[in-house]
């Protein structure tokens, strides 16, 4: 018999086990082609912000006191989606390669459903995982992060963005009036480069090369190395060219929500060169229901980053007067995103009203930005 209390847990916890129904629907693409290999990006953009607008928001606050033991069936969807996204990825893969019912467009369009799987959820669990303490949780951050070709971006989140978020020193952080298309190439090129001398300086400090053993850029090398062997295994040069299709896809879904994040919001200057800390203002935040069961509640940004040690039933909505608010969910900011000037005739008179509210006494804010950032904003 089960006990009340476990019954209780899981029933709370059972709306982020949600993402899971986006693995049928990848096979469903696979197997029927046609226009349902479009179902995956339907569901995950349109649908779940739909239902969005149907359940509003949700600005009820867990308990903190919550122990981890009561956290469990939260834990457990993270942990289980390792083995069911690479059981799925590279299932895709094998059975693309052999299915002579799907045209080239078809096999794209499967793979392009993937990677929004993969970025939407693998590489937003894969961020939940790599905040936790314990090794285990930490590695199978690692295999999802290796799975799309990013490993490097646990060095980067973890020991640049939380730091400098906010700043000139963070690539993720995008400046005011940064079209996302400008911002895409420099955020990966910068973000690999932040990434490595991060972990180099880390390493030079205890008086190590960049290629000692402990680097864990070997770790992220390898296990990448491991998953394009094993898409050439499985379905051969086609099939490592559509697992390079998904990573490519996932890529951009991580990165288009690290530039709705945080676009034009910065952290004032004290100083030689520090900076005021970190504050629930520095991050857009959305409570919206729906896309927060499909993303652990990712959207409630603003406490992340103010503790981001945190697991994610337990991050803290804040009003409109603690952080500022998103009119809508990821989903459909970052198809905002994607049309610059939808984006700025949305997202710039809020950046200007935040500018305002918070740092009333700035009254130039394109001199501050070049005094603090010699790149146009």
């Amino acid at each position: 018999m089960i006990p009340a209390q476990q019954v209780a847990r899981f029933s709370s916890a059972l709306p982020f086990f949600l993402s899971v129904i986006l693995i049928p629907l990848v096979w469903i693409g696979a197997i029927l082609g046609g226009w349902w290999v479009i179902v995956t990006p339907l569901v995950a953009w349109y649908l779940f912000s739909a239902i969005d607008l149907a359940v509003g928001l949700n600005t009820d606050d867990a308990d903190l006191e919550t122990t981890e033991d009561q956290l469990y069936w939260y834990k457990l969807i993270t942990q289980l989606w390792v083995p069911l996204q690479f059981v799925t990825l590279f299932g895709v893969i094998a059975y693309i390669s052999r299915a002579a019912h799907l045209g080239g467009w078809e096999s794209f369009g499967v793979m392009f459903g993937m990677g929004v799987m993969t970025g939407t959820v693998g590489i937003v669990y894969a961020h939940e995982l790599l905040h936790q303490k314990g090794k285990f949780e930490r590695r199978l951050g690692d295999l999802l992060l290796a799975m799309v070709l990013y490993s490097h971006f646990r060095s980067e989140h973890l020991l640049v963005h939380h730091r400098y978020v906010g700043t000139p020193r963070d690539p993720v952080t995008a400046r005011y009036n940064e079209g996302f298309h400008r911002f895409y190439p420099r955020v990966l090129k910068q973000c690999w480069h932040s990434a490595f001398k991060a972990e180099r300086d880390m390493l030079a400090r205890k008086k190590l090369p960049w290629h000692h053993k402990t680097n864990p850029f070997w770790l992220y090398w390898g296990l990448q190395a491991g998953m394009m062997g094993f898409a050439l295994i499985v379905g051969g040069w086609f099939g490592l060219m559509l697992f390079a299709v998904q990573a490519g896809i996932a890529i951009w879904q991580l990165e288009v929500v690290n530039y709705v994040e945080h676009y034009g919001l910065t952290r004032k200057h004290l100083g030689d060169g520090k900076y005021e800390h970190v504050l629930p203002r520095h991050s857009w935040n959305a409570a919206h229901k729906a896309t927060n069961w499909l993303m652990i509640n990712l959207q409630r940004h603003s406490d992340h980053h103010y503790k981001p040690d945190r697991r994610f039933p337990l991050l803290q909505n804040y009003s409109e007067a603690e952080a500022p608010q998103l009119p809508h969910g990821y989903p459909l900011m970052a198809i905002a995103a994607m049309i610059p000037p939808l984006w700025k005739k949305i997202m710039n008179p809020k950046v200007r009203r935040w500018r305002q509210m918070y740092y009333p006494e700035i009254t130039d804010w394109k001199a501050y930005n070049k005094a603090q950032n010699p790149m146009p904003r």
